[in-house]
């Protein structure tokens, strides 16, 4: 199976060029790499890989550029693998991803284990997720556990069963909750599956992130514009708009360092405001 691997960025120069020298050490090596970024400026220019490596440029925005690359990768692949800029898989990430869909005709997504996600914390180092993938061992667990939806750091999709799908560009920037909305809608062609012996760890960089405000206004909206659209259950969407709201508000008082809390409090509440009024609008965020 042709592996195709894309990787969307923005201002991690640094990250993409640890990750294109990361990917050379796959036991399977990908038949190509598409880096996607608004301009030259945001990826290293001099990487030379044992793979082809194209650069494509566009608008602003997880979803457009993810799109941007999908539109250039076009039907010359049997696998999309999408890595965050931040994402580091281990060496046999992509020849487990080919297993997986040679021997599971079945599979539309494969989204692998995180063992150490930093998004959830201050972040991690690269030297600490390396030291994360060392201390890890074998896997000992094979078997696919079903979702929802894939975890967007790293999930990989059966190109076939894409057939013109595009992820959702009315959620810009960040595009927040962009792969659930994605992944899930590929459950009526496919099984959408975490694959635990499938591995990597997510950095979670804080930088070329949207501010607080923007973020929390995203927490609200988001899920409640793709609980319209038909592609995440009404609890799902609800459940984790309140699971934030919540941590937002008990820790606005004392904030952590790296969590403007305060900030994505008061986008919380102009969100819903806005919902109050009937206004459920993602890309407000790009007006504040």
């Amino acid at each position: 199976m042709k592996v195709v691997v894309i990787v969307a960025t923005f201002g991690r120069k640094e990250q993409v060029a640890r990750l294109l020298a990361q990917l050379e050490r796959q036991t399977l090596l990908p038949d190509a790499v598409i880096l996607s970024a608004p301009d030259a400026d945001h990826i290293p220019s001099n990487s030379v890989c044992r793979f082809p490596v194209s650069r494509v440029f566009g608008k602003t925005g997880l979803p457009a550029q993810r799109n941007i690359a999908l539109d250039v990768a076009g039907d010359r692949f049997d696998i999309i693998t999408f890595f965050d800029d931040d994402f580091i898989p281990a060496d046999d990430y992509l020849e487990g991803v080919s297993k997986a869909f040679t021997q599971q005709p079945d599979w539309a997504v494969v989204t692998g284990h995180v063992l150490k996600d930093g998004a959830t914390t201050a972040g991690l180092t690269w030297d600490e997720g390396i030291q994360a993938l060392r201390e890890a061992g074998p896997a000992t667990e094979a078997r696919g556990v079903d979702q929802l939806s894939a975890y967007g750091c790293n999930m990989s999709i059966r190109a076939a069963f894409i057939d013109g799908l595009r992820f959702d560009e009315r959620l810009p920037l960040y595009g927040w909750q962009e792969d659930v909305d994605f992944t899930s809608q590929l459950r009526a062609r496919g099984r959408v599956v975490r694959l635990p012996s499938i591995r990597g760890v997510h950095l979670g960089v804080k930088s070329g992130r949207v501010n607080g405000i923007r973020f929390g206004y995203s927490q609200v909206a988001n899920p409640i514009y793709l609980a319209r659209k038909g592609t995440v259950p009404s609890t799902f969407a609800l459940r984790l708009m309140g699971k934030n709201l919540l941590a937002n508000l008990a820790r606005s008082l004392w904030p952590e360092s790296y969590v403007d809390r305060r900030g994505r409090l008061r986008g919380n509440l102009l969100a819903l405001s806005h919902v109050a009024r009937g206004r459920v609008e993602p890309e407000y965020i790009l007006k504040i």
